[in-house]
């Protein structure tokens, strides 16, 4: 059984975003070395962002293929699941960049003169784009877009105006996640405390609702190996599981950070184990069937953790990304401890 443990990192590799504040960081779901970083200036409150798009290095290193430059802050980002050189950003403009990365991968571009070839703009929320999301079943290729405007939009890529508006949420929409399992099913969560299940093909009205927090919804994610599982993240600093067969109560509740919970993420190798980011400046491990409390804690930020995400190629892998201006990408010792 893994502790607690405060300094509990092994292959660790750190990335420095001079001037730029992490929000969000993402593996590549085709190259295990290769990751994205979306940033903002000014901690998101003022100023524009910045993609990095970074390299896993053989000797243990962190470098820097290509950054691109927005006018606005940049607040989330995720890889195309049908395309390994598209990629999605989310601004504090109301809009989404859709960025092509091939052209000039292996050179890198100071951004001085702006990215070599302008991402194109999907552009019709009314405010700050906080989550973006691409569905994983072999049936779609769409996404999601959670604002602060309360709404979720649904997009194809390749088309400018959206499929759909979802409204129900009556404050800001923090984040939508598609189910990896069952087409057409997304989830978010809001200010306003509840989670909410979705049928992309109805826009009428939510399929389900549930107070999930006496607190706002931060975050929400699916289990990768029980279509019937997910989690929520408040900021109450609690982490609850639900069980879409029973939503009177939650299966489980995670206890410790001291703030809100930011991001949670289910590992893609083990079914009951998850990791957190908290603005108590942690990155946490659980494993939900072992306790209640964290089995491992990790404080190398000095400030808000806000991106997170596991390396699906590489099992025990993560990375996460704050507002101190760091990307780390490190194993925890506990999850080198569990049976693949």
């Amino acid at each position: 059984m893994c502790g607690v443990k405060s300094e509990p990192i092994c292959m660790a590799a750190t990335f420095l975003t001079p001037n730029r504040h992490g929000y969000s960081v993402r593996f590549s779901p085709y190259n295990p070395s290769r990751l994205v970083v979306a940033t903002s200036q000014y901690f998101g409150l003022a100023g524009g962002g910045t993609l990095f798009v970074l390299e896993l290095t053989p000797d243990g290193k962190i470098i820097e293929i290509q950054t691109h430059q927005w006018s606005d802050g940049l607040f989330d980002v995720v890889w195309s699941e049908n395309d390994p050189n598209l990629a999605v950003s989310a601004s504090g403009d109301g809009g989404l960049q859709l960025w092509d990365l091939s052209h000039s991968v292996g050179d890198t571009n100071s951004g001085a003169g702006g990215p070599e070839r302008p991402p194109r703009i999907l552009r019709e929320h009314k405010k700050e784009v906080y989550s973006v999301d691409w569905s994983r079943t072999r049936t779609e290729h769409l996404i999601l877009s959670a604002s602060w405007d309360c709404t979720v939009k649904l997009w194809d890529p390749t088309r400018t105006q959206s499929l759909s508006t979802y409204t129900g949420h009556s404050q800001l929409v923090y984040n939508a996640m598609w189910s990896p399992h069952v087409p057409n099913c997304f989830a978010s969560v809001s200010g306003d405390g509840t989670l909410k299940l979705w049928n992309s093909l109805n826009t009428q009205r939510a399929s389900a609702t549930l107070k999930a927090h006496d607190a706002e919804v931060l975050s929400c994610d699916w289990c990768k190996y029980d279509q019937n599982i997910l989690a929520t993240g408040g900021s109450d600093g609690l982490i609850r599981g639900w069980d879409l067969r029973n939503f009177t109560q939650p299966i489980f509740e995670q206890k410790g950070c001291e703030y809100a919970v930011r991001r949670i993420q289910f590992s893609p190798h083990n079914l009951s184990v998850l990791a957190s980011v908290s603005y108590d400046f942690t990155t946490r491990i659980w494993d939900f069937k072992q306790s209640s409390e964290a089995i491992e804690v990790i404080k190398h930020h000095s400030e808000f953790v806000y991106g997170l995400d596991w390396n699906t190629h590489r099992q025990g892998q993560i990375a996460d990304c704050g507002w101190d201006s760091l990307v780390h990408v490190f194993s925890p010792r506990c999850l080198a401890q569990m049976p693949s």
